[in-house]
């Protein structure tokens, strides 16, 4: 409570008119579906103040189409708000992805990380590369990134946002990462703003899950900067 009434005051000494203008009227352009992390804070990452995020948090930022918490808020986030940007932002070191990769049986939650679960099995061969393996770090590092695209993707299929594509609503849906140990928001690349994209990324993905990869093709699914190691290596062998 003191903690609050502290950072009511500093607010409020910062700018007179902000809890008044911020009780008028919520108009944010971003809905954020992250991870439930408390190292993750949506606003803070951001660096943007209350009203501007639109925000729903889960364990491994999973977006299932049989999550009706999370079908409400996109719905209320678009229909209702008109937020132009979704944003599914995972983090490097995500306990939910590990322990789906470590295949631990955690209880209740077993039935919540199936979702993540299945994202590896999707993808068993580029976690599970033959020439280049990689490190249990990697590997999970990877999943993470694996994950927040097959969010993006089941949040594109959604009836909120084809309906809202239909009605020429401009919509984007973003992939991003965080990494905890320097701050830094990574785009994944997946930014979808129609119908026409998500095949794309569907091909890509599929192409880079389902085919026996040469050397060639490992480097280049390697994590940023681990081609010039690997390079470096080869070069003094």
């Amino acid at each position: 409570m003191q903690n609050n009434a502290n950072w009511s005051r500093k607010m409020t000494n910062a700018d007179p008119e902000f809890f008044s203008n911020l009780e008028k009227m919520q108009q944010p352009k971003y809905l954020w579906i992250g991870c439930s992390d408390s190292r993750v804070p949506a606003n803070q990452v951001v660096d943007l103040p209350p009203g501007a995020v639109f925000v729903h948090r889960n364990i491994a930022n999973v977006v299932a189409h049989s999550d009706f918490n999370c079908l409400s808020v996109m719905q209320y986030a678009v229909q209702m708000l008109k937020v132009q940007h979704i944003i599914v932002c995972g983090h490097y070191g995500c306990g939910g992805v590990a322990a789906a990769l470590e295949d631990q049986q955690l209880g209740l939650i077993d039935n919540w990380l199936r979702h993540v679960r299945d994202v590896h099995h999707k993808h068993f061969n580029v976690l599970n590369k033959k020439l280049f393996p990689l490190s249990e770090k990697k590997k999970l590092d990877l999943l993470c990134e694996l994950n927040v695209i097959e969010s993006v993707k089941n949040v594109c299929h959604t009836t909120i946002v084809q309906s809202a594509w239909a009605r020429n609503q401009p919509l984007s849906v973003h992939g991003w990462i965080y990494r905890l140990n320097n701050g830094i928001v990574q785009d994944l690349g997946v930014t979808i703003s129609s119908p026409e994209d998500i095949s794309q990324v569907y091909r890509t993905n599929e192409e880079d899950s389902n085919v026996e990869m040469s050397a060639d093709e490992e480097l280049q699914l390697l994590p940023s900067g681990e081609e010039e190691k690997v390079g470096v290596a080869d070069g003094q062998k």
